[in-house]
């Protein structure tokens, strides 16, 4: 069974957002960054080359392959902003979010400042809340 690739790696988060090639992009996750850090109370860690996680919690599955993760974290890719929160999302709140794309349990916003910060603070603090310490299985 291959090992989980996607770990904490202790590298810099600064470092990381500064090398962010488009400006704005930059800038948009610095803001996302700072507001993620105040709604859940953890300091933001790399997990991988482009992940940035808050909190941890540990999977384990049926198949026996288990793990750690972050309840939220983000991800500025080139083209959005990639959002993740592992719990999922409370759809009610997603109508007053604004523009966005949903994955599986991740949120894609092309710009920060096209969505409500208020809303996006309360679908993180709920994603982390629900995970952050705990330990999932799935028999």
């Amino acid at each position: 069974m291959a090992g989980v690739k996607t770990v904490r790696t202790g590298a810099s988060v600064g470092d990381f957002l500064a090398a962010v090639p488009d400006p704005k992009r930059r800038a948009d996750a610095q803001t996302l960054v700072a507001l993620m850090a105040e709604a859940t109370g953890a300091a933001p860690e790399m997990w991988g080359d482009s992940i940035i996680g808050f909190g941890c919690y540990h999977y384990r599955y049926a198949s026996g392959q288990e793990g750690d993760w972050p309840p939220v974290g983000l991800s500025p890719r080139r083209t959005a902003l990639t959002v993740y929160l592992s719990a999922g999302y409370d759809e009610h709140l997603l109508t007053r979010l604004g523009p966005h794309r949903t994955g599986r349990s991740c949120l894609h916003l092309r710009r920060l400042s096209d969505v409500d910060p208020d809303v996006l603070r309360a679908l993180v603090t709920s994603g982390f809340r629900k995970l952050d310490g705990k330990t999932l299985t799935a028999d």
